[in-house]
């Protein structure tokens, strides 16, 4: 298989002060993947990956990390309550509750205790639900 290399050609200068003559260093970096690697920047995005001398060339190459984007999963709504929801994910049971702050501090505490009520009762229907499917 044969894999799309790129050259990238970097000059260094050197200063001799005691003569102030200037050497031109040339320095290449073979780039692997190339394609891929020049896509990903012209979507300005950073390009992860390694910077090593070739055992077998002995020349500076680049290879690029090759990551995928991970996927996450939507969580699963589980009621929609007055005041909020309740969700599922793969790993937790999310509840979430917003309140409007016309209301005092002890309505609020009022409301607060009937939602936990309601997702409660919530979960505990969709407990029922998925044994009364078994």
């Amino acid at each position: 298989m044969v894999e799309e290399v790129y050259v990238v050609k970097m000059a260094k200068f050197r200063h001799n002060l005691h003569s102030q003559i200037r050497q031109v260093m040339k320095k290449y970096i073979f780039v692997l993947n190339a394609i891929n690697v020049m896509a990903k920047l012209l979507k300005e995005k950073r390009v992860e990956g390694v910077l090593f001398m070739d055992e077998n060339t002995g020349k500076i190459t680049f290879k690029a990390y090759n990551r995928k984007p991970r996927v996450r999963e939507k969580d699963r709504m589980v009621k929609k309550l007055p005041w909020g929801w309740v969700k599922e994910s793969i790993e937790r049971v999310k509840v979430y509750g917003s309140f409007p702050k016309e209301y005092s501090t002890a309505q609020v505490m009022g409301l607060l205790d009937e939602h936990t009520k309601d997702a409660k009762n919530a979960l505990i229907e969709r407990e029922l639900d998925v044994i009364e499917f078994c």
